[in-house]
């Protein structure tokens, strides 16, 4: 594994803060930070090779010719005229792959003299997409955490953070970095579908955390869009679930326990669970199975137009 330094900023910073996100639940973490890499006009100046860490298990065909995918690209940005570097990443690594990339990030961190580092994930809980996004915050120092609490952000006092956005601040603390986390609260049942609402509530508190502005333009209208999506996902189950009242389906019988009103979150539960299962089955056999099943359970509540990308995805993923 090669970190590759482009451009030597050491003359431009001094005790900089480091920003960093990795792909999570709902895109989170690493929509925000892409957001503000992009709105800051932040300047790649460094990457990290990890070709080594990664068996390509397919080809791309385009016109009859197959290629090899490119590779996930893990870079380094300075934010022109601020103490500011962003790390980039497009890809969880696990394994040595994860704690080698993370100890090549705090080998620059501390060249650099890095004196703080955020991340941020999402929070997954039972909530309506509308609902308000709460976000709550770690460190991995008192010192820091009285910091962030100062921003108006509630302290998590217990629970796990998994992926790479969570384990940076163990492996800061032991390089003697403060590091925090912010974790933005998301409905439990979308966290395979993109969450602009809850990168939008991590990018108030950033900027006000690194002291910087961006307009939100863009960001507002991803949540407008979003939001149309989940309601026109909840309508049609609704809709599909008032005319299959009665008629004595299984797929209605375990809902009629339920509030009406939480149908719609059970039914794209349910959904993600399936995908789950597609993902995560042993056989090809099993797979075509799962599709099956899965394509069936999309029809029969009139969403497979709106996740068809999404399912014929799971084929070219294999």
């Amino acid at each position: 594994m090669n970190l590759n330094i482009r451009n030597d900023i050491s003359g431009e910073i001094a005790s900089p803060t480091l920003l960093a996100g990795w792909p999570g639940m709902g895109s989170v973490g690493v929509g925000a930070v892409n957001y503000l890499r992009r709105h800051l006009e932040a300047v790649p100046f460094a990457d990290v090779d990890m070709t080594e860490f990664f068996c390509h298990e397919e080809v791309v065909v385009e016109d009859g010719i197959a290629q090899l995918p490119a590779m996930p690209n893990h870079v380094f940005y300075h934010v022109p005229d601020r103490d500011l570097i962003i790390f980039e990443s497009e890809a969880q690594v696990g394994g040595e792959g994860g704690i080698a990339l993370m100890n090549r990030v705090l080998d620059l961190a501390q060249q650099l003299d890095v004196q703080a580092i955020y991340t941020a994930a999402a929070y997954a809980i039972p909530m309506r997409h509308s609902d308000d996004v709460h976000v709550l915050g770690i460190s991995n120092r008192e010192s820091m955490r009285d910091h962030v609490v100062d921003h108006g952000i509630e302290v998590l006092e217990q629970g796990r953070i998994s992926g790479l956005n969570g384990l940076l601040l163990g492996f800061a603390d032991s390089r003697g970095i403060s590091a925090a986390c912010l974790l933005a609260t998301m409905p439990h049942q979308l966290v395979q579908m993109p969450n602009p609402r809850a990168s939008r509530g991590i990018i108030n508190i950033l900027t006000s955390l690194l002291d910087v502005e961006v307009d939100l333009t863009e960001m507002d209208e991803a949540v407008e869009e979003m939001g149309r999506v989940i309601e026109e996902i909840e309508q049609r189950i609704r809709s599909a679930f008032s005319s299959m009242e009665g008629e004595g389906n299984d797929s209605t019988e375990e809902l009629t326990e339920v509030d009406e009103e939480t149908v719609p979150a059970k039914v794209m539960e349910r959904i993600e669970r399936m995908f789950l299962q597609f993902s995560n089955s042993p056989s090809a056999q099993q797979s075509r199975v799962m599709a099956q099943q899965l394509k069936e359970e999309l029809d029969k509540w009139d969403l497979y137009g709106v996740y068809e990308d999404r399912f014929l995805n799971l084929f070219r993923d294999q």
